[in-house]
């Protein structure tokens, strides 16, 4: 979705970009080439844990260790209020097969794979998120109550 989409769409913007893989992250954080982090999300909970990606919580902690921002541009849509944690948000399970097999032959015979589809990324690591009401920053609870109840663009205190 990255390569495809996401990279499209800020080439299509005229958004400088550099597209890497996932297992290059922590390399090209370190090297102080990156000055922020934004990524989508599929569900975000009342305190601002947000679910996205496999790989996405990874990149978050990465990010605050190497002193990067770490954003989450999402809709309102995917706020889930009546959820009050990511320890609340229920993870779809892939096939097995998804990563034992490749083109339809098993490459690990005999092996268990486990295949989550999607990761939490605790609130705590998240600098804002970003919507199209306006921006939610920390305390999360309030700020993205505020940004779901308004129907107009809202902005909240830093």
């Amino acid at each position: 979705q990255g390569a495809r989409l996401t990279a499209w769409e800020l080439h299509k913007g005229g958004i400088p970009l550099t597209l890497i893989t996932d297992n290059m992250v922590g390399h090209f954080l370190k090297s102080g080439k990156v000055g922020a982090i934004v990524t989508g999300a599929d569900r975000i909970a009342a305190n601002g844990d947000t679910a996205n990606k496999i790989g996405t919580y990874q990149i978050a902690v990465l990010a605050k260790e190497n002193k990067v921002p770490f954003y989450i541009a999402a809709p309102v849509s995917t706020f889930d209020l009546s959820i009050p944690d990511g320890d609340h948000i229920p993870i779809e399970e892939r096939s097995a097969a998804e990563v034992t097999h490749l083109q339809g032959v098993r490459i690990a015979p005999d092996v268990h794979a486990a295949h989550p589809a999607f990761d939490v990324t605790p609130a705590r690591y998240i600098a804002a998120i970003f919507t199209e009401r306006g921006v939610a920053r920390a305390p999360y609870n309030d700020s993205l109550r505020a940004l779901a109840r308004a129907g107009q663009p809202v902005a909240t205190a830093r």
